[in-house]
């Protein structure tokens, strides 16, 4: 099975002949992903912890911790205290952590049928909602209370959302079946003539 970095650097000859592609420097790639936790409507330090442990284990990488820039009285905040965490990877790392998401994180969540579409903004990056941490198995021991959901975003240098949907489909990210076709060209011999048929 080929790897996220070797899909990626795969790319470039497979999305050429639909996109038009004269530059390998125009080639598609993942600039960075960032996972992220709010933790504010947390009061209990060793749950913020918690997160804070579970995310380094996920990522391989200690999060920064985020905090408030003003007091709400409302929500019981003060200026300054931790309302969420962040963690940035690239390089190895990210295409470390993609290959597990895409091959054993996702396939591990409950009634899993793909992930949407929808979550690719108009500046060609990908966000997508993940309910529970414990579908990565850094995390399978926790017990439900302290179970936690984050976000992942997917930066790419692409800034169109239909190069966005065919370059991920290539890496391998399930997608839900929405009557929209995307294929991988080269697993596709007889669909090269027509390309990618994805919509916006």
């Amino acid at each position: 099975m080929k790897t996220v970095k070797e899909k990626t650097k795969e790319a470039f000859v497979i999305m050429k002949p639909e996109f038009g592609y004269k530059n390998l420097m125009q080639s598609p790639k993942i600039e960075k992903v960032v996972i992220s936790a709010g933790v504010g409507s947390m009061k209990d330090k060793k749950k913020i912890e918690l997160v804070a442990d579970r995310l380094s284990r996920i990522t391989g990488q200690l999060p920064a911790r985020k905090g408030a820039k003003q007091s709400v009285a409302a929500f019981k905040v003060r200026e300054g205290d931790t309302v969420g965490m962040q963690v940035t990877l690239r390089g190895d790392r990210m295409y470390d952590f993609l290959d597990r998401l895409v091959n054993i994180a996702l396939p591990r969540t409950k009634d899993f049928r793909g992930i949407p579409l929808t979550g690719v903004d108009e500046m060609g990056n990908y966000t997508l909602g993940i309910r529970e941490n414990t579908i990565f198995p850094e995390c399978g021991d926790e017990d439900l209370k302290d179970v936690f959901g984050l976000a992942v975003t997917i930066v790419t240098n692409i800034h169109d959302t239909k190069q966005t949907k065919a370059f991920l489909a290539h890496l391998g990210f399930p997608f839900k079946k929405t009557g929209v076709d995307i294929r991988v060209v080269s697993e596709a011999p007889k669909a090269k003539k027509k390309g990618w048929n994805v919509k916006k």
